[in-house]
């Protein structure tokens, strides 16, 4: 049984469970629990104490001493859920009645001065329940604290955080005034007003919605996955596909200026050296099919980005028997790489230019690599031809966002036989729920 339970079992039906936080000391006993001192790690005790503040709501103040080693903490937890929306509590502080305010702040709440561009950032406490002139003390606590060992190692700092202790110092006496900001992306956060339940002047409370970053911290919501891998490079263990050897694979989410997300994965072996490299595009099949067609006129046309994913295939090289190399898993780099890796192929296949070469074969092969090299020195004038009936490969637009002259892109509806090459005939997205049975 839980720590609130045996305290409602305890109270009995008749008894309220929350009583007010102004009640007789008599009417408020706090439960007594012995737990586990995190210091020493023997037993000390914890009181619980159930508390309603007026005008607000319900509270659980708990303490925690060891008679072992005097170690000691105190903090508050709400007794109730996450608000609908987050608050904030803005005080102008003008008198020492204000010091005086009760403050509930929880652990997710920052506190403000803006006087003094003094902040106090969430989840750096416990939620506490105090005063405002309690918020100061402990603030001066915190600073202090460390300060013994900083006049020794950097006096210079240390000096000026005795400045700084003295100025949150001064705002006890309230010399001149100052604002006091309270903000909680919770809602469970409280600022007294005395004045209750008539409306307080110097006090403004503003209710505002979450944004998803709060909501994410108070784990009401995952944060946005995709913002994170852009940020960062993934690594995860894999085996070589060479040697079967334990390897690493790093994966990096990017985007392609006026296309889209594309995800890079490179393998990399220890034991036998290989590497691999590899461009998957980041989003669905797009609905129509993509031809991109380049008329290369000048040298540096050669060095336009290409992404050419798995499926697409290039007619006018797969017809002279380089499907292989057009059939390779995704590649992302330059016209002229992709001419360079198609020659070096050609060169190094024992049976196409080797000895166990036929002649003729040879001569056309050779008359056609001529040819290739010719494009890739600029010597010749060509069309560079990407058909990719998923729509996902991509060809540099160097005038981007503009139109680029010598680059053209169709859109067309793809064959019957595309669609099954792509799985996409047998794929139901809509309507594929069973029809509900009638009762009988």
């Amino acid at each position: 049984m839980s720590a609130l339970g045996a305290m409602e079992a305890a109270a009995g039906p008749a008894e309220p469970l929350f009583r007010p936080l102004s009640a007789e000391d008599g009417e408020q006993q706090p439960a007594e629990i012995e737990s586990l001192c995190m210091n020493c790690f023997r037993n000390g005790v914890t009181r619980l104490l159930l508390t309603r503040i007026p005008f607000f709501k319900e509270i659980i103040v708990s303490s925690f001493s060891c008679a072992n080693c005097s170690w000691s903490n105190t903090e508050i937890q709400s007794a109730g859920r996450i608000q609908e929306q987050g608050v904030r509590y803005t005080l102008a502080v003008t008198s020492r009645q204000d010091m005086n305010r009760e403050v509930v702040k929880t652990d997710c709440a920052s506190a403000r001065i803006p006087e003094l561009d003094f902040e106090i950032p969430a989840f750096s406490q416990k939620g506490v329940l105090t005063t405002i002139e309690g918020i100061i003390d402990r603030a001066v606590a915190g600073l202090e604290q460390d300060q013994p060992a900083r006049r020794a190692t950097d006096k210079e700092v240390a000096r000026k955080i005795d400045e700084f202790i003295g100025k949150l110092r001064q705002l006890k006496d309230v010399h001149s005034p100052f604002t006091f900001i309270l903000d909680d992306p919770s809602g469970n956060s409280f600022v007294e007003n005395p004045h209750a339940p008539q409306r307080d002047e110097a006090l403004v409370v503003t209710h505002y919605r979450r944004t998803p970053q709060q909501a994410a911290a108070l784990g009401l919501e995952l944060p946005d996955a995709a913002e994170d891998l852009r940020d960062e490079v993934l690594q995860f263990n894999t085996n070589c596909p060479e040697c079967n050897a334990p390897a690493s694979t790093n994966m990096k989410l990017v985007q392609i200026p006026h296309f889209k997300e594309v995800i890079i994965m490179a393998t990399n072996c220890d034991s036998c050296g290989h590497r691999t490299n590899e461009v998957k595009s980041g989003g669905a099949i797009e609905p129509q099919g993509t031809r991109i067609t380049l008329r290369i006129t000048d040298p540096s046309d050669m060095t336009r980005d290409i992404l050419k994913v798995q499926c697409p295939g290039i007619p006018a090289l797969a017809s002279c028997g380089l499907g292989g190399v057009w059939g390779s898993p995704a590649l992302l780099h330059g016209a002229h790489s992709m001419l360079t890796f198609a020659v070096r192929d050609v060169e190094k296949n024992p049976f196409t230019l080797g000895d166990s070469s036929m002649p003729s074969r040879t001569g056309k092969l050779q008359e056609f690599i001529g040819k290739l090299q010719d494009i890739i020195e600029g010597k010749a004038q060509a069309h560079f031809i990407m058909d990719d009936p998923a729509g996902n490969s991509y060809l540099q637009n160097v005038y981007a966002p503009e139109e680029d002259p010598e680059l053209s892109v169709q859109r067309y509806e793809r064959t019957f036989e595309q669609n099954e090459e792509l799985g996409l005939n047998d794929m139901k997205t809509e309507g594929y729920e069973p029809e509900a049975t009638s009762g009988r």
